[in-house]
C-alpha cells in the first residue's frame, strides 16, 4: 500500500510549457508524447523540486521565472516530513508543499510548508522520497555506499541485528581511541601543565590566603597610614560634643543641647507642641553623649605602631603578587569573584587542585583505556565477520533475484553479481584472519557488477552497462528490493530505451508489479508498456503561429486509445492500430 505519494506537479514557464498541472496516479503514472513535445520538461521539474541544479535556460523565453510547485501526501512519520518539520515547515492537511522557482537571472528559491528554506533542504528530503533512474541522470543505487544500504535492508534482520551491536561498540571504540591518543599524544605538554599547577599550588598554599583577606588589610593599612590626623579628628569632634577639660570656659554641644531642652521642659506643661519638641531635643542630647563616648573610646583604642603598618603592607604585597599571577582568569559570571583578588586566587587553586588530580590519574586511565580499546577491536572484528557473511549469504539471493528479471528484461544473457571485499590495513580489525579497513558500517565495501552478455567481465553497472541497460537493471533492481522499504516514489526516464516487442510488454509488467508497492513515474515513448499505467499522462504542444507551447492532459477512455494508437503506427484512426491498443489495455487490466 502506497502511503507517500506525489499528488501533483503545477509547472509553469519551464521551457515550452506555459501552465500546467501533472496529476500523477499514486501507482503507475506514464507520461507520454511527440518526441520534443516537452516531456522531459517533467522530469526536469521533478528535478528541480528535488534539489537539482538551477538553470536559468530553462525559463521560458519572455518570462520572468519558471515555478514548479508540488503536493506530496505523505505520514506525518515519514522521514521526509519530520525532516521538513525540523526545518520549520508544516504539513498542509496531511501534505507538504515544495516549490521552487528559477529566475532568468539564475537565481534560485525553495520553499517547503510554507516556509522559505536553503535549497540542500530539498537534496535531504530526496533521498527520503523519490529515486530517480534515467539516461543521463541517475542517483541512489549507483553509488556504493548506497548499494551497502541496499543489500543490508534487503538482507533484513540478519544483517540488521549484528549492525547495531558493530555500530555501538564502533562509536565507542572511536570515542576510547580518540582519548587515549589525546592523552598519550600530548603527555609532555599535561605533564607541563600539572608542573605549573602545582608549583602555584604551592605558593599559594605557602602564603595562605583567606577569603577577603585583601579587603580588610586595604582598610587597616589606610586608617594605620592616617593615624595621627584619624586622632586629632576625633579629639576635636569629641571636644566639640562634650567639651574640652583644659578649657572650662567653652561651649560644647552637649551643653547647649541640654540647656535647650531645660529652657522647653520649664514651659512644655503649657502647650502640648513644644513638649514634644522637649522630648526630640531630649533624644538628640542621648545621642551626641553616645557618640561623644566612641570618638573618645575611638581616640583611645587608635594604633598608630608603624611595625603593625609594615607588617600589613608587607602581607599585602605577597598578597598582590599572588593575585596578579593567579587571579586574572577566575572568570566573569554573576557568581565568579572579581579578577585580581584574593577570592579569584582562592578560586583558581579550587579549579587548579580538581585539574592536578585529573592529570596525575593519567597512568591509570591510559592503563584502563588500552585495555577497553583492546577489548572492543576484539569485539568489533567478531562483530564484522558476522556481517560479512550476512551480506556475502543475501548477496548472492539478491544477484540471483535480480538476474532473473534481467532475463524478462531483453537481457537474456546479463548477470548481475555483487563483489563483496576488504581493503587491507594494518591498523584495521581482523576480518577473515586478516586486518582490514572499517568503518561506521563494517569493514565491507559493496558493489554490484554486471556482465552485460557471456564473456564479458563483471564490471560496475554504470560502466558496465549502456544507458538502456542501465535503466532496466535499476528497474529489475528496484522490483527485487521493492519489498524491502523502498522509498515511495520510483522515476524512470527511458527505461524501455533499446526494447520492443515481448521484452516491452515485460517492462510494462514489471512498472506494474513495481507499483504495487510504490509510486511509479515512467517517461516512455512504447505503447507496450504505457499500456500497464494507471494514468497516462500526454504532454502535447501547440503552436498558434507565434507562440509554441506544450500542456499536459490526464487520457481516459477513447483519448487513451488514440494516444496509444499513434504510438503504435503513428495514426491516431488507424482501426488496426486502434485494435492493438485495446487489446493491449485490455492484457494489461488482465495482467493486473
Amino acid at each position: 500500500m502506497v502511503q507517500d505519494v506525489l499528488e501533483e506537479m503545477r509547472i509553469r514557464s519551464l521551457g515550452v510549457i506555459d501552465d500546467a498541472v501533472v496529476e500523477l496516479s499514486p501507482g503507475f503514472t506514464a507520461v507520454t508524447g511527440e518526441t520534443g513535445a516537452g516531456k522531459t520538461m517533467v522530469v526536469t521539474s521533478l528535478g528541480l523540486l528535488l534539489g537539482g541544479r538551477a538553470d536559468p535556460a530553462l525559463v521560458r523565453i519572455g518570462s520572468k521565472a519558471a515555478i514548479v510547485e508540488g503536493r506530496i501526501v505523505m505520514r506525518p512519520d515519514a522521514p521526509a516530513a519530520v525532516r521538513a518539520e525540523e526545518a520549520g515547515a508544516e504539513l498542509d492537511d496531511g501534505a507538504l508543499l515544495i516549490s521552487r522557482t528559477v529566475s532568468a537571472e539564475g537565481r534560485s528559491r525553495a520553499h517547503v510548508g510554507g516556509r522559505s528554506v536553503p535549497v540542500g533542504l530539498l537534496g535531504e528530503l530526496a533521498d527520503d522520497l523519490v529515486a530517480v533512474h534515467g539516461q543521463t541522470d541517475q542517483q541512489g543505487l549507483l553509488r556504493p555506499a548506497r548499494q551497502r544500504q541496499a543489500l543490508d535492508r534487503y538482507a533484513g534482520g540478519a544483517v540488521a541485528v549484528p549492525l547495531e551491536k558493530y555500530g555501538a561498540a564502533y562509536r565507542r571504540l572511536r570515542a576510547v581511541a580518540a582519548e587515549l591518543d589525546e592523552i598519550t599524544t600530548r603527555a609532555r605538554e599535561r605533564a607541563q601543565e600539572a608542573d605549573l599547577l602545582r608549583f602555584g599550588l604551592d605558593e599559594i598554599a605557602a602564603v595562605e590566603p583567606r577569603a577577603g583577606e585583601d579587603t580588610e588589610l586595604a582598610a587597616e593599612a589606610e586608617r594605620l597610614g592616617h593615624a595621627e590626623a584619624l586622632a586629632s579628628a576625633a579629639q576635636l569632634a569629641h571636644a566639640a560634643l562634650a567639651g574640652n577639660p583644659e578649657d572650662p570656659e567653652g561651649v560644647d554641644a552637649n551643653t547647649l543641647v541640654a540647656g535647650a531642652h531645660r529652657a522647653l521642659e520649664s514651659v512644655r506643661a503649657h502647650d502640648a507642641a513644644l513638649g514634644v519638641l522637649a522630648e526630640r531635643i531630649g533624644e538628640v542630647g542621648i545621642l551626641l553623649a553616645d557618640v561623644a563616648g566612641e570618638l573618645a573610646g575611638y581616640a583611645d583604642d587608635l594604633d598608630a605602631d608603624p611595625l603593625r603598618l609594615a607588617a600589613v603592607e608587607e602581607r599585602r604585597a605577597a598578597l598582590t603578587q599572588l593575585t596578579r599571577k593567579y587571579g586574572a582568569d577566575a572568570g566573569t559570571g554573576h557568581d565568579a569573584p572579581a579578577a585580581h583578588t584574593v577570592d579569584a586566587v582562592l578560586a583558581w587553586a579550587e579549579r587548579g587542585s580538581a585539574r592536578l588530580l585529573e592529570l596525575d590519574g593519567d597512568d591509570e586511565r591510559i592503563g584502563e583505556l588500552t585495555a577497553e580499546r583492546d577489548a572492543l577491536s576484539a569485539e568489533l572484528s567478531g562483530l564484522a565477520q558476522a556481517l560479512t557473511d550476512a551480506r556475502t549469504e543475501a548477496a548472492a539471493r539478491f544477484a540471483s533475484a535480480v538476474t532473473a528479471e534481467l532475463a524478462s528484461l531483453a537481457m537474456p544473457h546479463a548477470r548481475v553479481t555483487i563483489d563483496i571485499r576488504q581493503t587491507e590495513d594494518p591498523a584495521g580489525v581482523e576480518v577473515g584472519g586478516r586486518p582490514v579497513a572499517y568503518g561506521p558500517s563494517g569493514a565491507d565495501e559493496v558493489e554490484l557488477l554486471l556482465a552485460p552478455h557471456p564473456g564479458a567481465q563483471p564490471r560496475p553497472i554504470a560502466k558496465g552497462a549502456s544507458g538502456g541497460e542501465l535503466s532496466r537493471v535499476m528497474l529489475a533492481v528496484e522490483v527485487v528490493f521493492a519489498g524491502s522499504d523502498p522509498v515511495p516514489t520510483y522515476l524512470f526516464d527511458e527505461v524501455d530505451a533499446g526494447v520492443g516487442g515481448k521484452a516491452a510488454v515485460e517492462v510494462g509488467r514489471r512498472l506494474a508489479k513495481l507499483a504495487k508497492s510504490a509510486q511509479v513515474v515512467v517517461v516512455t515513448h512504447l505503447p507496450q508498456v504505457a499500456a500497464f499505467a494507471d494514468r497516462q499522462l500526454l504532454v502535447e504542444k501547440t503552436n498558434d503561429g507565434s507562440v509554441t507551447r506544450s500542456g499536459v492532459t490526464v487520457l481516459e477512455g477513447e483519448d487513451r486509445v488514440r494516444e496509444l494508437s499513434r504510438m503504435l503506427a503513428g495514426q491516431e484512426d488507424s482501426e488496426t492500430a486502434r485494435a492493438h491498443a485495446e487489446e493491449l489495455l485490455a492484457a494489461a487490466r488482465a495482467d493486473a
